[in-house]
């Protein structure tokens, strides 16, 4: 199920000198940001909460899963290079599962990695408030990654449509209109940051166990219906 190939040649894709630029300068913000409110508001741990949940969860790891998840194979569908990647004897699954492994792990690292750093600098992990975010980051990162790769398989204006479903439905409905947030990715990551920080600071208004069954759905379905839609290219391109 997974291409050390397909999987290099994505990492290359994804890690270029232009779109790694990219994918650091938010946790760079993140970080410069964190160190300017600690010393300007010393360690607060509500500071911290509503700065990693705000800035980073909000904001910054849906506008990443957006850079990789789409990265990971909606360039090479429009330029057309995704036929010689199909005309290759490798399953169609294994090459959406080898891109959607890859996606994830760059959301993680350019996400979960500077929100932990964050989260210390702001108040180093009171009430378990770092870490608590650092792992609604590495949930969210899955879900994210698969929703893009997907929106990257169906659509050659991915990166529009999944920058407007990040910075206006998970990033403002997701955290202001109450009926959306049952269905925000976000909100379901901080069910699980709330079962680890376990106080008040961290809360989501969608159950553990409802957000964990979502998670798991929405991240299998997209990863399907990727393949499917892959299939679908294959055939065509056959013709």
């Amino acid at each position: 199920m997974y291409d050390p190939t397909v999987a290099r040649l994505t990492y290359r894709a994804l890690l270029g000198r232009r779109r790694a630029l990219i994918l650091g300068a938010l946790p760079l913000l993140l970080i410069v940001i964190a160190v300017a409110v600690r010393g300007l508001a010393g360690a607060d741990d509500q500071t911290a909460s509503d700065l990693l949940g705000g800035l980073a969860l909000a904001t910054m790891v849906p506008i990443i899963g957006v850079i990789a998840g789409t990265g990971a194979i909606g360039p090479e569908i429009d330029d057309g290079s995704v036929v010689y990647l199909l005309s290759k004897p490798i399953k169609r699954p294994t090459i959406i599962f080898t891109k959607l492994i890859v996606a994830i792990a760059v959301t993680m690292v350019f996400s979960a990695v500077p929100t932990l750093i964050a989260g210390f600098i702001l108040n180093g992990n009171g009430q378990q408030v770092a870490v608590a975010y650092t792992v609604a980051a590495l949930v969210a990162s899955i879900a994210y990654a698969a929703l893009f790769l997907l929106l990257g398989t169906v659509s050659r204006h991915a990166v529009v449509f999944g920058l407007v479903y990040a910075l206006v439905w998970e990033a403002l409905f997701g955290s202001l209109v109450p009926g959306a947030r049952t269905l925000s990715v976000q909100q379901w990551s901080l069910a699980v940051a709330q079962k680890v920080a376990g106080g008040e600071l961290v809360t989501s208004d969608v159950g553990l166990t409802t957000a964990t069954v979502l998670l798991v759905a929405v991240t299998v379905l997209a990863t399907w219906y990727a393949g499917q839609k892959l299939r679908s290219l294959t055939l065509a391109g056959e013709e």
